[in-house]
């Protein structure tokens, strides 16, 4: 991509900024369309945490001395510069986790078992990521609560209509994806929000798959909790952040405990801690944070705007390229917006499409996403996705539908039951 082709969005060509995408796989440079699992990470996030371990590593805290101080004050900045990229009201509002992962449980563990108890209801959507699921299913059977599901439409959609038909007296709190992982529904999160708040519910916003496509405003969204993971939007693995509203943390026991969450400790006296520090017990990853905000200069540096558009609209001519084709499924809305896409090829077992599609060397997911009840509510033994970031091209887009077009039944010798394959290792979602 050139910088004279701005119709996807961005002014410039950022592939260089990249390096592993130069790198040659067997004899071929990556087709890298995986990026709902993990993006790629530029150069300048690199640098980033090379400066950081090279000029200023040490922990943070109490050190009086200069690169302690320096750490610390890496660390902080790190700390404002999350809560300036999602505009909320204040630092202490931005927990740092490793992962949405643990963001969730850390909600579902310390928040949920003081408001959600026995017969009361915990909402979610019928196409959450497991990590959005199963912590809420282990809340409610901790304590005697209900998990209800808001159900999809033909297309594999929540509705806002869905929400509200599952609301009771007893729902407590709502947990739900800002963007699918499997297909890339961007679910209406501020109208949902706004219509729990209205009962005097919760609400969660995973937004794992969300931040690296769009802006992101957690006060324009009103949700009481945002999540995510750096690793999906350019910046490292073993880092996320969780935002929540302060009057929440303040509220909320911490779930670990050790050092660096409580200024002072006794063997009988009250354990004082305040918001963040109280969440983030033991040595931080500080590099990961320092390497997360870098990511975030990043994004802001390309424009959020532009980005979204980029990603949209490749995602847009893949989906319009493979309905084309024939014999192709394509799952969710006619007009993909999250960046995301599934589809399947009739009579070719998903796994073996992507192994085909590795022979380009296109880099696509396949299996259930971790999203296993979503993909059941389909009828799917999985998918193959195929995810799109900012170092993209319509070229590849390109590459991946005449691929595909070679993977129609027949081309394959092998045969998988009409049962869940999965290769082993872990399914990612």
């Amino acid at each position: 991509m050139t910088a004279e082709q701005t119709s996807s969005g961005l002014s410039r060509d950022v592939r260089a900024d990249f390096p592993i995408l130069v790198t040659d796989l067997d004899g071929k440079p990556p087709v890298y369309l995986d990026n709902a699992a993990t993006t790629q990470m530029p150069r300048q996030v690199l640098d980033a945490m090379y400066d950081y371990y090279s000029n200023d590593n040490s922990n943070v805290g109490r050190g009086v001395h200069t690169l302690g101080m320096r750490a610390t004050d890496r660390f902080m900045r790190s700390r404002e510069r999350v809560r300036a990229f999602l505009n909320a009201a204040q630092a202490s509002e931005i927990v740092f986790t490793k992962s949405t992962t643990e963001s969730v449980n850390l909600v579902a563990q310390s928040f949920g078992r003081q408001v959600v108890s026995d017969g009361d209801e915990v909402l979610i959507s019928g196409l959450e990521h497991h990590s959005n699921l199963l912590p809420w299913r282990r809340l409610c059977e901790q304590t005697g609560a209900a998990l209800k599901v808001a159900t999809v439409d033909e297309h594999g959609e929540p509705s806002l209509d869905s929400f509200r038909a599952q609301i009771t007296e007893r729902t407590r709190l709502i947990a739900v994806a800002h963007v699918s992982n499997v297909q890339g529904t961007v679910n209406p999160v501020r109208e949902i929000t706004a219509a729990a708040h209205d009962h005097g519910i919760f609400v969660l916003v995973d937004g794992a798959q969300a931040v690296a496509h769009r802006s992101v405003d957690v006060r324009d969204i009103g949700a009481d909790f945002y999540c995510f993971s750096a690793h999906k939007m350019y910046g490292p693995h073993g880092t996320g952040v969780l935002y929540g509203k302060a009057e929440h943390f303040e509220r909320m026991e911490p779930v670990l405990l050790g050092g660096g969450m409580a200024p002072i400790a006794s063997y009988d006296g009250p354990l004082i801690s305040m918001p963040p520090l109280r969440f983030e017990a033991g040595s931080p990853n500080i590099a990961g944070m320092v390497g997360t905000a870098a990511a975030m200069d990043y994004l802001d540096g390309l424009g959020r705007d532009a980005v979204h558009e980029h990603d949209a609209a490749l995602a847009a001519r893949a989906a319009e390229g493979l309905r084309a084709l024939g014999g192709v499924t394509v799952y969710g809305a006619q007009a993909p917006r999250g960046g995301i896409l599934s589809f399947n090829v009739d009579g070719v077992h998903p796994h073996d499409v992507g192994g085909h599609l590795n022979t380009f060397g296109i880099a696509t997911r396949t299996g259930v996403h971790c999203a296993s009840p979503f993909m059941d509510s389909l009828g799917l033994v999985g998918s193959v996705r195929a995810s799109f970031g900012v170092y993209n091209t319509m070229d590849e887009v390109e590459l991946l539908i005449e691929a595909v077009k070679t993977s129609e039944k027949g081309f394959w010798s092998t045969n998988h039951p009409n049962e869940r394959f999965l290769p082993p290792g872990r399914d990612s979602g």
